[in-house]
């Protein structure tokens, strides 16, 4: 039995105390927490809804947890119930519930949900100007958004992984003359970009088109053409794939801006000061009007990015999901604001900000790449230690924090490196299943054989998945995943350590050894699953 189908339980035997007890059954909870207790003597879950719940029927906390204690103790699932302190309820499994918890871990699309199935979601992350190379920033949001989309998808979203590409603006006529300069063998214009991949763009430039050296357009274009190529590129090799390119600059050739700027002027959501056209953001929650229309009559950024809601509310999404850098801040208020102005709700847009990303190596901090000169890239983090190490170090923090990405530890084949502590304990899991067909053993027997304490902390922490992964999709937060392997990898060694699996010499293989090997089967499983939600891979061999 998973922590959800007991916490269902609970509730359910609560809405009958209630009734039977002549009690409000209105104040019912729709949902009831379990944990596992700090203390496994405490139990395998604790309950706190006779605390939550006291007040508003008018009984003692205590009381109330007495009499759900009673209920709960005819139940099958439930081997022992008892009251602690001012009325928390500790819960043991019958050893038959912890091995339907194995059972369901055996079967195909474990973890997986349906709380979010119709929902159709646009997750647009990464996002960086075509301008040079992916630099950190964007590897930790190619990792964490695309983890966040697995784990969405996980739990029945619809999810569309979007990529805007800024392909308007005046960045691209400075990356143009940059291309240029560097093609003439100049310095870089003091407001250009450096690096030897300038150098590498301009030189494919100039293969494609001999001339383009007195065509800026002509530089402008196909200089944009191979650095998008790229990017794509490094993203796919990175394992993020996006379903969807946007050109910003097709929202303009489209008329969508112009067309969403009339409207937003006919309905009173702009209105005209000094010459500029302002939306009326702060009547939507910002904390100051924005400028739509420059007094020049140019857009001002923010006229893209309200098009661009209009283009995406249009292909039918509920939600808008944006990634964003440290230094946006600003643009989460301005975004709902042009939600609400648009017609929808605030909430229907949402804005997650990421932190930055440092690397250290030999205890000093990496700052210079040797291809971008300024920034350190994608391609020098995978370099030095992999896609697999470089997605799970970047994953396996909030994004709400700074990281420092230590390069010497991610190439330790130790338990110090989390993600080799987490893929050698699948290894080890596939090792066993190996060496038992070599045997002729197969899985299975009566899970009622397993009464060791690790056996039973292995299955517990197995039925946690489901909930860890409805959690960092409701959250955005895939860090969860990664902390809960790195538990899962630990307490599964400590299960092999005191738990012996396999016969040794000419013992006899009995119903223990088969039901263990039971349990490890559903072990391997679920770290296949959730490192599969992370796009890290999980080796068979280390």
């Amino acid at each position: 039995m998973t922590p959800e189908a007991l916490a269902d339980l609970v509730r359910t035997a609560v809405a009958q105390l209630l009734a039977d007890r002549g009690l409000d059954v209105t104040t019912a909870p729709r949902q009831v927490t379990v944990e596992r207790p700090r203390n496994p003597e405490h139990g395998d879950y604790a309950t706190n809804v006779a605390l939550q719940l006291a007040k508003k029927v008018g009984v003692a906390p205590r009381d109330l947890a007495t009499w759900l204690v009673d209920a709960l103790k005819d139940q099958p699932a439930i081997a022992g119930a008892d009251v602690a302190g001012p009325g928390f309820i500790n819960l043991t499994l019958a050893t038959e519930a912890q091995g339907a918890i194995v059972e369901d871990a055996l079967k195909d699309g474990y973890g997986t949900g349906t709380e979010l199935a119709g929902q159709k979601i646009n997750l647009e992350f990464v996002s960086a100007n075509p301008t040079g190379p992916i630099h950190l920033g964007g590897a930790r949001w190619a990792a964490v958004g695309d983890a966040i989309g697995r784990v969405l998808q996980a739990r029945g979203a619809d999810v569309t992984r979007e990529y805007y590409i800024n392909d308007a603006g005046a960045q691209i006529d400075r990356f143009a003359r940059s291309l240029i300069a560097a093609a003439k063998g100049e310095p870089a214009p003091e407001d250009g970009y450096a690096g030897t991949y300038v150098g590498d763009i301009a030189a494919e430039v100039l293969r494609r088109e001999p001339g383009a050296l007195t065509d800026h357009d002509t530089v402008r274009r196909v200089g944009l053409e191979l650095m998008i190529d790229e990017i794509k590129r490094n993203l796919s090799d990175f394992g993020t794939h996006f379903d969807v390119f946007f050109s910003e600059t097709s929202l303009y050739e489209s008329g969508v801006v112009g067309e969403t700027v009339a409207k937003l002027k006919a309905n009173g959501s702009l209105y005209e000061k000094d010459n500029a056209w302002w939306l009326r953001s702060t009547d939507f929650g910002d904390d100051k009007d924005r400028v739509v229309i420059k007094s020049d009559g140019n857009p001002a950024y923010i006229a893209g990015d309200i098009g661009y809601l209009v283009n995406k509310f249009g292909r039918g999404f509920d939600l808008c999901i944006y990634m964003l850098g440290a230094d946006h801040h600003g643009y989460t208020a301005r975004l709902k604001a042009a939600a609400v102005a648009l017609g929808h709700e605030a909430d229907d847009v949402e804005v997650l900000i990421g932190q930055l990303v440092n690397l250290v190596s030999g205890g000093q901090p990496v700052r210079m790449s040797k291809r971008a000169g300024t920034v350190i890239t994608m391609d020098d983090l995978v370099d030095a230690v992999g896609v697999d190490a470089a997605r799970y170090a970047l994953v396996r923090s909030s994004v709400d924090s700074s990281i420092d990405i230590d390069l010497d530890l991610l190439r330790k084949h130790s338990n110090e490196n989390p993600v080799y502590y987490v893929q050698y304990a699948h290894a080890r899991t596939s090792s066993i299943l190996r060496n038992a067909a070599d045997l002729g053993i197969t899985p299975g027997g009566d899970f009622a054989l397993l009464t060791h304490e690790r056996e039973g902390d292995l299955i517990r922490t197995i039925g946690e998945f489901p909930r860890v992964v409805a959690t960092a999709a409701e959250l955005r937060e895939p860090h969860r995943v990664a902390r809960y392997l790195e538990e899962l990898a630990g307490t599964y060694h400590r299960f092999q350590q005191d738990c012996r699996v396999l016969p040794r010499g000419d013992e006899e293989t009995t119903p223990l050894h088969q039901v263990r090997l039971q349990l490890v089967s559903a072990t391997r499983r679920v770290f296949a699953a959730g490192l599969g939600l992370l796009g890290v891979t999980a080796p068979e061999r280390m």
